[in-house]
């Protein structure tokens, strides 16, 4: 297993998909996933989903800046990402960091742990 291969897949897969149509990331939560996002938490694949649509984010588009990656018990798989991130209409970046526990899941992986927060005061 290429670590950085499979972080550098993840990652443009899930923000290509994020700002593209968020109701799709679906498949890569599962019931016990957990979403922490600004502090509020969310358990389940059809919340997170629930969740994430529901943000009143049209038009957005994220950059990634950094992308670091760990291995993890049992073949998992620790992203951290840091970038910038712009809502429609919006000329000021918001800068970001989310990190993901990836778990291996037959020959693929899911999401068990996501947990994003905006960085104010860069």
């Amino acid at each position: 297993m290429d670590l950085q291969a499979v972080a550098d897949q993840f990652v443009t897969y899930y923000y290509q998909t994020f700002d593209g149509n968020r109701g799709s990331l679906g498949p890569l939560y599962r019931p016990t996933s957990m979403l922490s996002f600004e502090g509020n938490q969310t358990l389940g694949d059809a919340a997170i989903v629930e969740k994430l649509a529901a943000l009143p984010l049209d038009g957005l588009r994220h950059q990634v800046s950094t992308k670091d990656a760990q291995p993890a018990e049992n073949n998992s798989i620790l992203i951290l990402v840091s970038g910038q991130l712009l809502a429609g209409g919006e000329t000021n970046p918001q800068f970001f960091t989310q990190s993901f526990l990836l778990k291996p899941d037959g020959g693929s992986y899911y999401i068990q742990n996501d947990v994003f927060r905006l960085v104010y005061g860069l």
